[in-house]
């Protein structure tokens, strides 16, 4: 067998991310002999999962890969700089060596400190105890006590220099190293190659595919939402993140939900027993019933803290980018355009009292992209420019979508509920009265002509069992709702001139029976 000992380039064409790793396709041409050689492709990302590396050979001729491994090479980093390393390397290199001297400096000025204050005790103890012998030699004492003085003074401003300059130079290192990684890239000291056994008939041209899975790749969707008059712009993105080791420069960047590292297999069943027990006389006599608070929502993943997984609707979605794309090695996230399209959509001012008293432009429009809209943050632009940021929920295609672009305060809403109980004395049946009372204010700029409409939406409870009944008093409701739906939500469009007030009030009764409890 002959072994080719050059280095072929394989560079990235094409990657399919997934949602927690990528798989990277490299597509090249190779001049093959007659007969079987071994070829090094290279260099590839050292995260390579080898079991997942795939060959693929075409040609006219007869052509077949015989064998494939990722070899791996350690070329760890000298402890001196280069040559070839930037002006900032050399510049950190230097200021790491004169900290060293520094730190030397002051540990050889705190030691001799440190000699000269033993030196100043001893020649003052000297001093005690020839004063006591009766010797009085005071020029020699008074020198030597000058002399040790001056020079811990001259010392202790040396050490005080050098302190400052060390502190200086630590700072100044600190902002070189951050210029360093933010501008510079550390070459990877593991690196692999592709070591490939191939077998041709003839000598000539054959088409090589390779692909394998890598590690600490990822994506997640992103939109941007443009609203202009009765039209929204929205354009599909997608966040890509990628510290594989290895770039990808002007690649076919496909999108994917797949999740390969799931279980293929459904999950066992496990034995569930119903049993049944007869009432109590006390659970005979009475109902329990509770409040409760059910939020209405779509089918969708629970929502959990940090970086959430792509919902997908349970059903694998593929995006590709209509132009290739760049995504350096260096973890950041990067915007790649997937689409954008402008459709028509139909705006009205929402305000839930209840929840919030703010009111806000919801936004209602068709997904008319071609492809499903996956969850993810949208940011929100209209004409006064960027006014927040949202959550899309997965959308269908064709399937509505709405946004909320954010409250105005020209509006003022306040809320006041008040409830009254009363209980029957002969049929002892329990009468609960709710009223809320809404006050709508609108404050307009002088100038400002033309009513806007803003719809008010009030929750009813809805009882789900007979015994407890809610009724809406309408002979107190001004005005009556619009309408109220299956799930207990009063609707008011409620015209505002500029500078208009108005009240709503809505009142409704929850009356229960006696052997109800709870209520």
């Amino acid at each position: 067998m002959s072994t080719d000992p050059e280095l072929i380039p394989a560079p990235v064409t094409a990657v399919t991310c997934l949602e927690d790793r990528a798989q990277v396709e490299r597509t090249l041409t190779l001049d093959l002999r007659a007969g079987v050689q071994r070829l090094r492709l290279g260099p590839v990302s050292a995260l390579a999962v080898d079991r997942t590396l795939h060959a693929e050979l075409t040609a006219d001729h007869e052509a077949s890969v015989l064998d494939a491994r990722i070899v791996r090479a350690w070329t760890p980093r000298g402890p001196l700089p280069t040559a070839d390393d930037s002006a900032l390397r050399l510049r950190v290199h230097a200021l790491e060596q004169e900290r060293f001297t520094l730190e030397q400096r002051t540990d050889r000025l705190r030691t001799r400190l440190d000699v000269l204050g033993k030196l100043a005790t001893d020649l003052l103890r000297e001093i005690g105890e020839g004063a006591g012998t009766g010797e009085t030699d005071t020029a020699r004492w008074t020198a030597e006590l000058d002399r040790v003085d001056d020079e811990r003074d001259a010392y202790s401003e040396e050490l005080r220099a050098t302190q400052a300059r060390l502190t200086v130079l630590t700072t100044e290192l600190r902002e070189t190293e951050h210029a360093v990684d933010l501008s510079e890239q550390q070459p990877a000291e593991l690196l692999g190659h592709v070591e490939l056994a191939v077998r041709s008939d003839v000598a000539g041209k054959a088409r090589l595919r390779l692909t394998h899975l890598v590690p600490c790749a990822l994506w997640r969707p992103a939109y941007r939402a443009v609203l202009d008059g009765g039209t929204v712009t929205l354009e599909t993105d997608a966040m890509v993140w990628q510290r594989t080791g290895e770039d990808w420069s002007d690649v076919a960047l496909t999108l994917s939900t797949a999740r390969s590292a799931a279980a293929n297999e459904p999950p066992r069943l496990v034995e569930d027993r119903l049993t049944l027990t007869d009432r109590s006389p006390a659970e005979r006599r009475t109902v329990e019933v509770e409040l409760r608070e059910q939020e209405i929502s779509d089918l969708g993943p629970a929502p959990v803290l940090g970086l959430p997984g792509v919902d997908d609707g349970g059903e694998t979605r593929v995006l590709r980018s209509p132009a290739p794309v760049s995504v350096p090695a260096d973890g950041r996230a990067h915007r790649v355009p997937l689409s954008s399209v402008a459709t028509p959509a139909s705006s009205e001012y929402a305000c839930s009292p209840e929840l919030s008293p703010l009111v806000t432009q919801v936004v209602r429009f068709d997904n008319s992209s071609g492809h499903a809209l996956l969850a993810g943050p949208v940011d929100l632009v209209r004409g006064s420019g960027f006014s927040g940021r949202g959550t899309l929920e997965f959308t269908a295609p064709g399937g509505p979508v709405e946004l909320a672009f954010g409250s105005h305060d020209d509006y003022r809403v306040l809320r006041y509920a008040e409830e009254s109980r009363d209980t029957t004395t002969m049929t002892q049946r329990t009468t609960v009265t709710h009223s809320v009372r809404l006050h709508l204010s609108r404050f307009s700029a002088p100038g400002a002509q033309g009513d806007q409409t803003v719809v008010l939406r009030e929750r009813i409870p809805v009882s789900e069992v007979s015994a407890v009944d809610v009724r809406l008093r309408k002979e107190d409701c001004s005005p009556l709702p619009d309408t109220v739906d299956d799930e207990g939500i009063a609707r008011w469009d409620i015209a505002l001139p500029p500078g208009g007030r108005r009240t709503v009030i809505l009142v409704y009764d929850i009356s229960a029976s006696g052997k109800v409890t709870g209520v």
